[in-house]
C-alpha cells in the first residue's frame, strides 16, 4: 500500500482496502503506555479465535482478523533469512537483499535497541568466547530515535499501521473495514474485480485491473481455490518451523546497574539449521521507558529456537465443503506433519540450546508448571508460509517470480503464503520486502505483468 501511493501519488488510480476485521487498534499494541506482556497475550487471545480446520494435525494456529492483522502483536525481530536459503528462491539474492535494505529502512529496524546493556554484552561475551562467535545484537523493527528534525516520534513498535500511515501521508486511499472479499472475479484469464459482503449480508461487487490478496497463508488459497482458482500448488507447500522454548536464569551478581535488557540472536549456519534468540527479562519491550527496576541478584531469561521444516507437497490447506462459514464459504482442512528429518532438527535444537545455555551462564531452569525445554505445539509459531508460494516451475509454485498468480493476469498474492521457504528466522521482514518489490512491479507494468502458466 505504502509503495504503491509512492508510486501514484501524481496519478488519478484509486486505490483501495478491503479489510475482513475491525479496526481494533491504531498501533502496534506494545505502542501502548498502558500495555504489559500479561495484558498482550491475554488481549491477543481475546481477539483471535483457533484456526477451523486445524486439529489435529496443527492444533496451535489461531486467526486474527483486525487492520493490521498479525503484526499488531508480532515480536518485531527483524532479521534477514540466510543467503543460502535466498539463492532456492526464483529472484536473484542481490534483487532480494537491495528490497530487504528498503524494508528495513521504512521500518525503522535497528540492531541498537539494547545498545549499552551490560546484559547482552555480558552475555555476547561469553558466547563469543565460547565458540558462538556469530551471535549479535538482534536486529528489532522499533524506532529508537525520541525526535528527528523536530519530528515526533510516537509508534515506536512496527505494524503495518505504520505504513498505512505513511501511505495516507502520501496520497488518499479507500478503505472499508469489516468487508468480506469472498470470491476474485476474473475474466478471460485476466482479474476482473472483487465480490464483497458486508457483515449482514449485503453484496458489493468491486471491479478492479488490479488485485493484490493479502489475507494470510491460510486465508489466501481459501479465496482463491473458493473464485475457482486451480494449479497443482495452490494450497500445497504448506510450512512453519518448529519452535521450542527454553526457560532459564541468569546470575547477574556483580553486572553494572542498571544491567539494561538482553537481546542476542544465534543464527543458523550450515551445520545448525536452526537459529536460537535469547532475550529478557520478562519486560525486555518495556525496559527503556521503566523508571526503575529493582536490584536482583538472579534474572529470568528466554530462549527461543526455530527449526527449519522441508517444503513438502503433501502439506497443505484444502476446502472442507461440508461444514461453511456464515458467508457461506467452505471452512479449510489442514493437513500438516512433520519428517524424521525434521524431527532430527528439533533434537539438535534442543541439545543446542543447552551448549549455548551453558556457555552463556544461563541455568536452564522449568517456569509456570513447563519443562525448562519444550516444543510448542505445531502452529502455535505464527510464521506459517508457502500455501501460495512463487517460483518458475509451474508444478511446485501457485504465482510467479513476480508473485503473480499463475493463470490470472493482474492478480498478486503479497502476504507469507508467497514465500517459498520460511528458513530458520522471522520471515516478517523478508514478507514486507517481497511485498515491495511486488508493489514496484505492479507499477512498472502498471498492474498488467506478462502472465505465466
Amino acid at each position: 500500500m505504502w509503495r504503491l501511493c509512492e508510486h501514484w501519488k501524481r496519478q488519478r488510480k484509486r486505490i483501495g482496502i478491503i479489510e475482513r476485521g475491525n479496526q481494533e487498534l491504531q498501533m502496534h499494541a506494545r505502542n501502548l503506555p498502558t500495555m504489559n506482556q500479561e495484558r498482550l497475550v491475554s488481549y491477543f487471545t481475546h481477539l483471535s479465535k483457533p484456526l477451523p480446520g486445524s486439529n489435529p494435525d496443527y492444533p496451535g494456529a489461531r486467526q486474527l482478523f483486525a487492520l493490521g492483522g498479525r503484526t499488531l502483536f508480532w515480536y518485531t525481530f527483524t532479521p534477514r533469512m540466510n543467503e543460502w536459503d535466498l539463492a532456492k528462491w526464483p529472484i536473484p539474492v542481490n534483487e532480494l537483499e537491495s528490497y530487504y535494505g528498503i524494508a528495513e529502512q521504512v521500518m525503522h529496524v535497528t540492531p541498537s535497541f539494547a545498545q549499552g546493556s551490560s546484559f547482552t554484552n555480558i552475555l555476547l561475551e561469553r558466547l563469543w568466547m565460547r565458540g558462538f562467535s556469530k551471535a549479535s545484537p538482534l536486529p528489532i523493527a522499533a524506532d529508537i530515535e525520541p525526535q528527528s528534525f523536530g519530528r515526533i516520534h510516537t509508534d515506536m513498535f512496527t505494524s503495518s499501521i505504520s505504513l498505512m500511515a505513511r501511505a495516507l501521508n502520501t496520497r488518499p486511499f479507500d478503505l472499508a473495514i469489516n468487508a468480506r472479499a469472498v470470491q476474485i472475479l476474473q475474466d478471460q484469464g485476466k482479474v476482473a474485480g472483487v465480490h464483497v459482503m458486508t457483515p449482514d449480508k449485503e453484496s458489493y461487487t468491486l471491479r478492479a485491473r488490479t488485485v493484490v490478496v493479502c489475507a494470510s497463508t491460510f486465508e489466501t488459497p481459501r479465496l482463491l481455490l473458493y473464485s475457482g482458482i486451480r494449479n497443482r500448488a495452490l494450497g500445497h507447500f504448506l510450512t512453519n518451523q518448529t519452535f521450542v522454548q527454553a526457560t532459564g536464569r541468569v546470575n547477574t551478581a556483580g553486572f553494572p546497574s542498571p544491567p539494561g535488557p538482553l537481546n542476542i540472536a544465534i543464527p543458523q549456519t550450515t551445520e545448525r539449521p536452526y537459529s536460537v534468540l535469547l532475550t529478557g527479562p520478562e519486560a525486555f519491550y518495556w525496559y527503556p521507558v521503566a523508571v526503575e527496576r529493582p536490584l536482583e541478584t538472579e534474572t529470568d531469561v528466554d530462549m527461543l529456537g526455530y527449526g527449519k521444516v522441508q517444503s513438502r507437497y503433501e502439506n497443505r490447506i484444502e476446502l472442507n465443503p461440508g461444514k461453511t462459514d456464515e458467508y457461506g464459504i467452505p471452512e479449510i482442512k489442514v493437513h500438516f506433519s512433520l519428517t524424521p528429518a525434521d524431527w532430527n532438527v528439533v533434537g539438535q535444537m534442543a541439545n543446542g540450546i543447552r551448549h549455548m545455555a551453558a556457555a552463556a551462564g544461563i541455568r536452564l531452569a522449568p517456569r509456570n508448571n513447563r519443562p525448562a525445554i519444550c516444543l510448542t505445539p505445531l502452529g502455535d509459531l505464527h510464521h506459517d508460509a508457502g500455501t501460495c508460494r512463487i517460483g518458475d516451475d509451474p508444478s511446485t509454485s501457485a504465482a510467479d517470480r513476480y508473485c503473480q498468480v499463475r493463470g490470472i493476469s493482474g492478480l498478486f498474492v503479497a502476504d507469507n503464503s508467497a514465500l517459498p521457504d520460511t528458513g530458520a528466522e522471522n520471515q516478517t521482514l523478508t514478507t514486507i520486502a517481497l511485498a515491495i518489490r511486488t508493489a514496484d512491479i505492479i507499477a512498472r507494468f502498471d498492474g498488467q505483468v506478462p502472465g505465466s502458466r
